[in-house]
């Protein structure tokens, strides 16, 4: 079935050169530029890797840290009681309980953009993990998202500064958001390489052959914009 594109996106897809790969710079400058929506996309990043999705030893899982955040205020969820709980009020989760808000969840209640856990949590949170897990939402030591009562305030402050986690989907694909379309140029290319910095650092063991095969940036909205890998795998914070 052919999906049938508005006519402003139609306009923006011939400003695109479908046959060139773009350097991370005019790849950012032509999503603005092509960018023909009422509200603020997001520009978004998706790298096909060269992995297989099923072997336990080439999985990509990890945490980027961008310096200019998402531009929308992340709502941060902590499963914890205690000393920890009151630890993580005070440094500014929207939301801290235990057996309360996992019921309250259990119920259909998903009001926040990421969620945290003690330790001694997890063996009552893991009865979300199919709730939560479908949202992507669900704590995870792996991604740093399981620490201890002294740990919660930097997690906490990381994730309202603009954590992101990645993590390779079923069809060897990583996509995630790189920030808003507003943001100036430099900032999205500066949140661009911490992905990429990330990304790269969290190369598993396991892989063989070519780590990221293809790149593209595109916007909610508007059209692939294909990256030229060189440029894009070498990108450093300055």
């Amino acid at each position: 079935m052919t999906t049938k594109h508005s006519k402003k996106y139609l306009e923006a897809a011939k400003l695109i050169d479908a046959d060139k790969e773009y350097s991370p710079e005019e790849a950012v400058a032509l999503a603005k530029k092509t960018s023909h929506t009422k509200f603020d996309e997001t520009v978004e990043l998706h790298l096909r890797m060269g992995l297989d999705s099923k072997n336990a030893n080439q999985q990509v899982r990890g945490v980027a840290l961008l310096p200019h955040g998402l531009g929308k205020t992340v709502r941060v969820l902590v499963f914890a009681q205690g000393e920890a709980a009151k630890g993580a009020e005070a440094a500014g989760a929207d939301v801290v309980g235990s057996d309360d808000l996992i019921k309250k969840i259990e119920e259909g209640w998903l009001e926040f953009d990421t969620a945290i856990a003690t330790p001694d949590m997890m063996g009552k949170v893991g009865k979300l993990g199919k709730t939560l897990g479908r949202k992507g939402l669900m704590p995870n030591p792996k991604s740093g998202t399981v620490v201890g009562a002294a740990d919660l305030p930097r997690v906490i402050q990381a994730a309202r500064q603009g954590r992101v986690e990645f993590k390779l989907d079923r069809t060897a694909i990583i996509h995630l958001p790189v920030g808003k379309i507003s943001f100036e140029e430099n900032k999205l290319v500066e949140n661009l390489t911490a992905i990429v910095e990330a990304i790269m650092k969290a190369k598993p063991s396991g892989a063989k052959g070519q780590y990221v095969k293809t790149a593209s940036l595109t916007t909610t909205m508007g059209p692939g914009i294909r990256l030229d890998l060189k440029p894009t795998l070498s990108l450093t914070a300055s």
